[in-house]
């Protein structure tokens, strides 16, 4: 072994240690943020009765989604970049794509519906898409837009997801 591995090694140690501490830090002052808004509070619960939706998802949500259970089902796919957009001109019909939108929303959202494909409601939907032909990336996104759309109305009804 090399004479520096040691050393180099109980450096990276210190390094993860110290920003373990930091997100643990983070975490509490997150932890208090919500505990001191009820409606934050309450939001997060609702979302995280949804299959597939963790706490990281869940404020992810929660802080870059204001719009939240304020627009249709349109609008909120919109703004989350989720919803399929036509490339046409002319006679010329392209494929529709995803693209825009908020990066960090469509990130978690994508993350979430990996989950939620596993277990739960999105699951038969999933493998009905998969059975059909459709690629595993549109799987996952169409999943990931018909659970920003059931967490929308979920918010604007005030109630927790029914599964």
């Amino acid at each position: 072994a090399e004479p520096h591995a040691d050393w180099m090694k109980a450096s990276l140690l210190q390094v993860i240690d110290m920003l373990d501490r930091q997100i643990a830090a983070l975490q509490a002052r997150m932890d208090a943020l919500l505990a001191s808004a009820h409606t934050l509070l309450q939001g997060e619960a609702i979302l995280r009765s949804a299959p597939g939706i963790g706490p990281v998802t869940a404020r992810v949500l929660l802080a870059h989604m204001p719009e939240l259970g304020k627009r249709n089902r349109r609008a909120i796919s919109a703004l989350a970049g989720l919803a399929p957009i036509a490339c046409d001109s002319g006679n010329l019909r392209g494929r529709r794509c995803i693209w825009g939108g908020r990066k960090r929303v469509r990130d978690a959202l994508y993350m979430a519906a990996l989950a939620a494909c596993r277990s739960g409601p999105f699951q038969a939907i999933a493998k009905a898409m998969r059975e059909k032909g459709k690629p595993a990336k549109l799987v996952l996104i169409a999943i990931a837009r018909r659970l920003l759309v059931t967490l929308n109305a979920a918010i604007r009804d005030n109630k927790p997801v029914r599964t």
